[in-house]
Formats: structure tokens, C-alpha cells, sequence
């Protein structure tokens, strides 16, 4: 090589000979830096376990592209196109709706007849915010129901609260499926305290759902604050709304807390609402039932009594992708099927709606399967050039500044809290993180030490990935990028 280029000096000019040497003086895009060739060697990473990706925004040529258009399972990566999706088709100050409405005359303080609770499929209707539409109930002058809570949720089809969990384990609260009537994430967090007799162990739920039964068969046992889950066993009973607790619980754990899904969304629903309404002061006669009132067709009252609004959508796509929060993904891949399709939502909507706003940004989806939005899935796949593109087309929409600051920050917040928070590259990487059992992944931004910015994109499928080892190419990556 050399030598060709000594033989070639005297027939081109300096600028050429420059150009000729700057050439080969840098790795090919596909050759593996340095830094990342020791991750992938040292892990014994098959050639067709992981795709990388790193391009210069405003450039056409990546700096680095490997297996760029090979299909693989994102895990929660993919959330950055359900989210983006979103913004650029709804806008970042859409709002959900949850409506109350009054079936029967209201006199002093008293509705004579049932509440109508409408969801809206509001994926962050919590607990302060129910709390906050009874307290504006109340203002519209009722104190009192005579009669039952009827929960329509019939704008999202049964199918999308029906599926089997990935893992079985239905009650964590990443298994929480979509429901157009949810609050609360469906979740109770339990506290565990030493009891002051120094044999049991003292239980508090938060919120405390006046159905919801602890039975508490945890034992105190000298030792250290340590173990998976401090020894707790969780299971539960939901024909008769009860939890169980059971182990042994280390003395010296000051507090340990644990979080749940329990019981179905509308019991959880109305669970929920006996809770504040009673501390509100107001009363229930009754019990609740589900309507079956059709989405597309209006109450017996013309008009909701109280119409809740959710934060905004650039509020709940950051809290989607700092935290990477499934459910909520999930219920917004229903919304956006809402939007293309009429009700009921559907998945399968969901999907199609997707479709059609990739196949309108002319970005090639010959390499994905979508299942459910959120990345939770086995049969999910993509590649890093979709995601690339996808990061690319964003920089360039109104919605930018939202979408980039809904990823987690490398250091500081969100799941990139805890990497890269030692170093230079603090701060300077916006990118969402994906983790799935024998899978993990990072997309978004990095900026550079000359001060360009580049898109970055990497997934890995191997065994144990998630445990750390493809965290590690990842972050390999994402160091690389930001010397460039």
C-alpha cells in the first residue's frame, strides 16, 4: 500500500495524495474499533449475535455500520418508535380523557343513581390525579352516590387485557397489560417492617385498597438486610381478592418495599375510588358493575360532569422512555390505532397505524415485527439501521426537542442513571435503553468530542446478554461515539 502510494505522488496533487492517506488511515465502516473489538472477542460474541450503528447526523455514509440490517429482537428500543410515532401524529400536547357522568338527578349532595366512569385508555391516571378528578366531582355538587360505579371501558377491545404474561409472572408490574379504564398502573407497593415483638413482621400497602386482603405469614429472622426479595414470597388469590406473603424477613432490614399489579383493572379501578372517595368524605351505596354502553355511543347523561384530562403527550412519552414503563407504551400503540382505525382499539390497529407512518417517511420496515409496542415480546424484531433512521428523521421535526429529552441521560436520570456516570460522556449521551432476557440494546444520541453529533444505534441477542455483557458492548459503543 506504501509503496503505491509513493509511486502514485508524482502524478496527483498534494490534496489528492492528503485525501489518499486520511483514507487509509481509518478503519472501514464495518471494522470493529478497538475498544469494541475487546467486548465482542472477550465474550465470545457470535458474528450474528449484535448489530452496531453510528452515523453522523447530516452525513449519508454511517462511521461505523456492522450486521446494520440484520433482524433482532430490540427489547424496549423499540419504544422510540412507538413514542416518536405519537409525537409527530398527535402532537406532544395531546391529552387523554377520562369522563364522569351523573345517571340519575342530583339533590343537595346527593346523585340519585349511578356514576359513570368512562375511560379514555389515560395511560397516567394515578393515584394523585383520580384523587384530584373526585375532589372536582365534588365541587359539582356531589358528596353522596346512591347507587353503583359502572366503568365502561369499551373503547379498547377485551382482546388487548387477555394476553399471556411473557414470563408468567402476571403480577409484576411490567406485566401490566392495557385497559381503557386503568389507574394507578394497577399497582399496590407493600412496606415490610420488624415488628416490635421481634417475631413477626409488620405489612403496609400503599394505597391501602379497603378490598384487598394481606395475609401475612412472614416470620422475623436474626440477619443481615440481604437475599432476592429479603426472603419474601409473594402469591396471590384473586377470587377473593388476597394476597400472600410468606418467609423469613431479616431482622436487620429497617424497611424493604415491594411492588405489585394486583387484582384486574376494574376492580383495582373501583378499589381505587372507594379509598379516596371515602377519605374525601363521600359515600358509595353501592358496589360496581361494568357497563356495556358501546364507546360509540353517548351516555343516557348528554353531558360527562367532570371530563379529566391527562398531562400532556410529551409529559407521558418522557416517563415512558426514562423509565422504559411498558404498560404505558402499550396503551399508546392502542391510541395511535384509535386515531387510524375507529374504536374498538386493537392491536392490530396499533400496528397498522405504525406501518403507515413508516411507509409515508419512505423508512424501510422490511425488517420488523412489532407485537405489542413496548418490546416485551419474544417475536419482536428490527435493525439497527430502522432505528438509525428513525433517530435521523426525528433531528429533523418540530417535535425534537421533546423526543430527545424524553431519553434517559447517560449518568444522570432514568435507566442510564448508573452508566457511563463516571466519565467524560456524562451528560453528553441522550439514548434509550432496551433489556430483555438475552437481550439488550441502546439508541439515540452521542456528541462527539469535535462537537458533531451522532446517531447510535446497537442490539445484541445472545445468552446473558442482560446480564451484563451486552450492556457492555453497549456502552463500548456509546464511549467510541463520543471520542469521535
Amino acid at each position: 500500500m506504501i509503496s503505491s502510494i509513493k509511486h502514485a505522488t508524482a502524478k496527483l496533487s498534494l490534496l489528492s495524495l492528503l485525501t489518499i492517506l486520511t483514507f487509509t488511515s481509518h478503519a472501514q465502516p464495518t471494522e470493529l474499533p478497538g475498544p469494541v473489538r475487546v467486548v465482542v472477542d472477550g465474550h465470545q460474541f457470535p458474528s450474528d449475535a449484535y448489530a452496531l450503528l453510528v452515523q453522523e447526523i447530516g452525513s449519508d455514509t454511517p462511521l461505523l455500520s456492522v450486521n446494520a440490517e440484520l433482524p433482532l429482537n430490540p427489547a424496549s428500543t423499540i419504544k422510540t418508535l412507538t413514542t416518536l410515532a405519537a409525537l409527530d401524529i398527535l402532537g406532544p400536547t395531546y391529552t387523554w380523557r377520562t369522563e364522569l357522568y351523573a345517571l340519575g338527578a342530583i339533590s343537595d349532595g346527593t346523585l340519585n343513581g349511578d356514576l359513570l366512569l368512562r375511560g379514555g385508555g389515560d395511560p397516567f391516571l394515578v393515584e394523585e390525579h383520580f384523587r384530584s378528578m373526585l375532589k372536582t366531582l365534588q365541587r359539582r355538587g356531589v358528596q353522596h352516590i346512591s347507587g353503583d360505579l359502572l366503568i365502561d371501558a369499551s373503547l379498547y377491545d377485551p382482546s388487548v387485557s387477555q394476553e399471556e404474561s411473557l414470563d408468567a409472572q402476571s403480577n409484576r408490574a411490567y406485566n401490566v397489560l392495557p385497559h381503557a379504564a386503568i389507574t394507578n398502573f394497577q399497582a399496590v407497593t407493600f412496606y415490610f417492617y420488624p415488628a416490635a415483638n421481634g417475631r413477626d413482621v409488620r405489612v403496609e400497602a400503599d394505597p391501602p385498597l379497603p378490598g384487598l386482603n394481606i395475609d401475612n405469614r412472614l416470620r422475623l429472622q436474626a440477619g443481615a438486610c440481604t437475599g432476592f426479595q429479603r426472603g419474601i414470597s409473594f402469591s396471590e388469590d384473586r377470587s377473593n381478592q388476597t394476597v400472600i406473603f410468606s418467609g423469613s424477613f431479616p431482622s436487620r432490614c429497617d424497611e424493604y418495599a415491594m411492588t405489585r399489579a394486583v387484582m384486574d383493572a376494574p376492580t383495582y379501578t373501583y378499589e381505587l375510588f372507594r379509598q379516596l372517595w371515602a377519605e374525601l368524605g363521600g359515600t358509595l351505596a353501592g358496589n360496581y358493575r361494568l357497563s356495556e354502553l358501546p364507546s360509540t355511543e353517548s351516555p343516557p347523561a348528554a353531558e360527562p360532569l367532570v371530563v379529566w384530562q391527562s398531562p400532556p403527550l410529551g409529559d407521558i412519552v418522557t416517563s415512558i422512555n426514562k423509565y422504559s414503563n411498558n404498560m404505558m407504551t402499550r396503551q399508546l400503540l392502542l391510541t395511535l390505532g384509535l386515531h387510524h382505525s375507529a374504536p374498538p382499539g386493537t392491536v392490530d390497529k396499533g400496528i397498522a397505524a405504525i406501518n403507515d407512518y413508516l411507509d409515508k417517511l419512505q423508512i424501510d420496515r422490511s425488517t420488523l415485527s412489532i407485537a405489542n409496542g413496548s418490546g416485551l415480546s419474544r417475536d419482536t424484531r428490527l435493525s439497527a439501521r430502522l432505528l438509525a433512521d428513525l433517530m435521523l428523521h426525528a433531528w429533523q421535526q418540530p417535535i425534537m426537542p421533546e423526543f430527545i429529552a424524553s431519553l434517559p441521560l447517560a449518568g444522570l436520570d432514568g435507566t442510564m442513571r448508573d452508566r457511563l456516570s463516571d466519565e467524560s460522556a456524562t451528560g453528553r449521551i441522550h439514548v434509550k435503553t432496551g433489556s430483555l432476557n438475552g437481550v439488550a440494546g441502546v439508541t439515540g444520541y452521542v456528541l462527539g468530542a469535535s462537537g458533531k453529533r451522532y446517531v447510535v444505534a446497537a442490539l445484541v441477542n445472545h445468552p446473558g446478554a442482560d446480564r451484563g455483557t451486552g450492556q457492555e458492548l453497549g456502552d463500548a459503543l456509546l464511549r467510541w461515539a463520543g471520542q469521535q
